[in-house]
Order: structure tokens, then sequence, then C-alpha cells
């Protein structure tokens, strides 16, 4: 999966990034996008997002990364956050339990305000603190399986599995997308993107 003109793309899909405050969401985002990773763990307020564009096959996907930046602390993440949105990772630090116990309530808070259709996947971040684990992998795994969601264990720091992490979600997205775009030529209903007139690119859920 490599990088394209940021300009020249075929889809945009929103992926949004929750959990609690300090699991690692922004350097996952940072990691991903710029490659980058910082130490300075201060919590910054107000949404971001930061955009990476990735070839599927033969497709140019831009993804759009959505960050909370500190707003969960406070309980004031908005319907908006979530309008649009066509993929999440909902993030835990493997190494305080506590992260991982209001994961459900994360869930519910995504379904309530986000599309039921939408690809989510568990990611247990910071793998690269082995020593201080409190989160067991097949804990999580079972109830990623019993949700229906993806599972995967990352490290922003050192970069294990971050790429694979979007590189999934992305993917089953487009698969999903492009399920949809079979089924419009017969029905001429497309729920998740839309056909592009003369000129102008195709976008998927972009929220503005």
């Amino acid at each position: 999966m490599g990088n394209r003109n940021e300009e020249d793309y075929n889809f945009v899909f929103k992926v949004v990034l929750i959990g609690e405050s300090g699991v690692g969401k922004t350097n996952l985002l940072s990691r991903f996008t710029r490659n980058e990773f910082s130490h300075d763990s201060r919590t910054t307020i107000g949404v971001e997002f930061s955009t990476r564009t990735v070839m599927l096959g033969t497709a140019a996907v831009k993804a759009q990364i959505w960050d909370t930046a500190g707003l969960e602390r406070y309980r004031a993440i908005t319907s908006a956050y979530y309008r649009g949105a066509v993929g999440a990772l909902l993030v835990f630090d493997l190494t305080k339990h506590q992260t991982y116990a209001v994961v459900e309530r994360w869930l519910k808070e995504l379904y309530d305000h986000a599309e039921a259709t939408i690809i989510v996947m568990l990611v247990g971040n910071k793998s690269d603190l082995s020593q201080a684990r409190e989160v067991p992998t097949d804990e999580a795994r079972m109830f990623a399986e019993n949700n229906g969601l993806l599972f995967l264990e990352t490290s922003a720091l050192d970069s294990t599995n971050v790429e694979l992490a979007f590189e999934t979600v992305l993917k089953e997205i487009f698969a999903k997308v492009s399920k949809q775009r079979q089924n419009s030529t017969r029905t001429n209903a497309l729920t998740l993107g839309s056909e592009p007139g003369p000129g102008e690119k195709r976008a998927c859920c972009i929220s503005l």
C-alpha cells in the first residue's frame, strides 16, 4: 500500500480514533500519517485530523483520520465527530486495565452516533511495554470476536502493527464500498460513496 499525491484520489474515508485519554491515539495518528512519535504526553484540546493517501489495488484512497485530541477527558465529544465516519479505531492501553474496562461504553457511544455499518477495530496500544501488560491478548481478542470487531495490538513508539491496523480497516471499508457499488449497478442505490460526475472525484462519507 503506497503513498500517492494527496490531491489525486478516488475515495475519501473518514476514520475516527476513540478511547480514553492517554492511550496513544494521537501518536497512532502521527505515526501513520507523518511517521512521527512524540514523547510529550501533554494533552491537546480540540478535534483535529490528518490525512494520508494510500493505494488499495488500483484505487487511491484518502484516509481522513480524526483524533479527539483530549476532548474525551471532558465527555465533550459531539455527534459531529462521528458523523460520516466509515471506520473507527477503538484504542486502549494494554498496560492500564481501566482503559480496557470502559471499551464497551465507548463502543456503545460509537454505535449511538455512527452508522451501524461502520468498520471497527479494537486496538491494544503500547505493546512495546510487555513487562507492564495488564490486559491479556486472548481476553481482548475474545471481546473483539464476540462484538464483531477487528483486533490488533500496536506500538506507536516502535511502529509495530500501526500500518497494518489502519490498512486493515481501510481495506475492509473499501471492500464494503466496492460491494455496494456492484450492487448499485442493479439497484441504482449506493449508500457508501457515489458515482462522480464529469471532472469530479468520488468521495465516501466525508463530513464537513
